[in-house]
């Protein structure tokens, strides 16, 4: 994932210039909220939109849009990596925002039709103070969580197993399978903060900055669930 042609780590480099790169990622992904947050409110606002939203889970269509998800997911962070060309960054990382308001739609529309008004900010300040916690986590401690890459990889495998378990044979997945997607999505929102920390170059920001805002979503999208489930 990590180009070494620049011989210079986030941690290797000059104060100055840690702090810019970080100062930028951080930008970026407030940023990325910012359009992901105009997106869905926009097309929520479209009749059609919602109704194709319901329609997204129904059956075996939400396999094909999971699948679909991925594939957009593997080109974005392949764009957003890029060495060679800062506007292919840019692209990928928008492509991933576009994707995430996507893929969003079917539960932001059951949120905002089913549920209590209240619920849709509620789960966003609390997926915000898990995350300002988790940052202040890996930049206090400065440990390297790295070592959580493998960890995230076999429950992340496990997890899509278990999502298409249950659009295949229609069981509800439940509030203790979204509290384990929580803890997933607090660990990959450290491992990427300590990635970024540790071992991306200075101007990887744009590619820092969607790997947290893939987690931030991830933990936003289970936290919603379960604040939902109490409706």
């Amino acid at each position: 994932m990590f180009d070494q042609a620049n011989p210079y780590s986030v941690s290797a480099a000059p104060v100055d210039q840690r702090a810019e790169f970080i100062r930028k990622t951080y930008f970026h992904v407030a940023g990325a909220i910012g359009m992901f947050a105009l997106l869905l409110s926009g097309l929520l606002q479209i009749p059609a939109v919602v109704n194709l939203a319901f329609k997204m889970t129904g059956g075996m269509n939400w396999l094909i849009v999971l699948g679909a998800f991925m594939g957009v997911s593997w080109l974005a962070n392949k764009w957003a990596h890029s060495s060679t060309s800062l506007s292919t960054q840019y692209l990928g990382l928008g492509l991933y925002v576009i994707a995430e308001a996507i893929i969003f739609l079917p539960i932001m529309a059951m949120a905002t039709l089913y549920s209590s008004p209240a619920v849709i900010p509620q789960a966003a300040l609390a997926t915000l103070a898990l995350f300002l916690a988790l940052t202040f986590v890996a930049f206090t401690t400065k440990k390297d969580f790295s070592f959580l890459g493998g960890i995230l990889k076999v429950g992340f495998l496990i997890a899509l197993a278990v999502i298409v378990a249950g659009v295949i044979f229609g069981f509800n997945l439940g509030l203790v399978f979204s509290a384990v997607m929580v803890a997933l999505a607090a660990g990959s929102i450290l491992y990427n903060t300590s990635n970024m920390i540790h071992h991306y170059r200075t101007d990887q920001y744009v590619a820092a900055s969607l790997g947290l805002f893939a987690s931030i979503a991830l933990l936003f999208w289970y936290i919603l669930r379960i604040f939902m489930s109490r409706d």
